[in-house]
């Protein structure tokens, strides 16, 4: 970073990386490889990375990107670092019931999405608002964000990717809001996110089958803006980042701000119905069974109550 703008506040050992090139770009990394699951604390140390980069004269757009295998293959939100559970879209409640198999199902060529979330009630008003808040801090932040999306971006690492202004994939990237072959409700803000980018019926479409969108269905239908080799992503990432940064920065805020300075409040009102619609369906049937069935790598068999 600059010499005199402050690191980014809450950074976790690593978890989140900042680094600011001379060319007014910053890359802001996130590093639990290979699958990249976040929890509560994960997000608002991106929140506060996002939050100092505003303010930093040197940055005029951010790489978000990731080390390892995937994107962001969902959320931990169980307290036991780096053991998935949960790409329910960053709405799961706490522990770890299909670690195991979330993990393999990441490593695995065909996986079945990774994760489900444990069958433990948590409060809308616990872990999950408290995440959903700092999500909501992301959509408040002004600097332009393109995220470089490898392998997996699955629930709430969808979720994560739809928070930038552009997404930027590999073709062998994956894209899936699984959730409701997990019984469960979208979170982190898809109900705004996902149908302003690739609009309203492929975004039914997502979230009702909860099927995988390959890297090129999602360069055609404008979930990814642009498509190119594994081995060259950040470099088109920050090609883009540096035609951006190369217009007038504060032109480029204000145009932002008109385009997208409404998000926020609309992804924090979401955010309030996807957190109790979570909290509702946690307590059914079909939620176990979407936990054990992904657990259990087997097709759910889903009945309604």
């Amino acid at each position: 970073m600059s010499p005199d703008s402050a690191p980014p506040a809450g950074a976790l050992a690593g978890d989140v990386a900042v680094e600011v090139s001379p060319g007014y770009v910053a890359t802001v990394e996130l590093r639990r490889p290979p699958d990249n699951f976040f929890d509560v604390a994960m997000i608002r140390a991106l929140a506060d990375a996002y939050q100092a980069l505003d303010d930093d004269p040197a940055c005029r757009v951010i790489v978000l990107c990731a080390a390892g295998k995937h994107f962001c293959a969902g959320a931990n939100l169980g307290g036991e670092d780096r053991a998935p559970n949960g790409a329910q879209g960053a709405g799961g409640a706490a522990g770890g019931v299909a670690a195991g198999a979330a993990a393999a199902d990441a490593a695995s060529s065909h996986p079945a999405e990774p994760a489900a979330p444990s069958s433990r009630p948590a409060s809308p008003l616990g872990v999950v608002s408290e995440l959903y808040a700092e999500a909501v801090r992301l959509f408040e932040a002004r600097t332009p964000v393109i995220a470089a999306v490898q392998g997996a971006a699955i629930g709430g690492g969808l979720g994560l990717a739809c928070s930038a202004d552009f997404r930027i994939a590999a073709p062998e990237a994956r894209f899936a809001a699984n959730f409701a072959r997990l019984g469960f409700h979208q979170g982190f803000g898809l109900t705004v996110t996902l149908p302003a980018i690739v609009g309203g019926q492929r975004s039914l479409e997502m979230l009702y089958t909860g099927r995988r969108v390959r890297g090129e269905e999602a360069a055609q239908i404008g979930l990814a803006d642009k498509l190119v080799p594994a081995d060259q992503l950040r470099a088109a990432a920050y090609e883009m980042a540096a035609e951006i940064a190369a217009s007038a920065p504060l032109a480029v805020r204000s145009i932002r701000e008109t385009m997208r300075g409404h998000l926020a409040a609309q992804v924090r009102a979401a955010t309030e119905r996807e957190g109790a619609e979570q909290n509702r369906l946690r307590a059914t049937a079909d939620f176990r069974e979407g936990i054990a069935a992904t657990a259990q790598r087997r097709p759910p068999s889903f009945e309604g109550r």
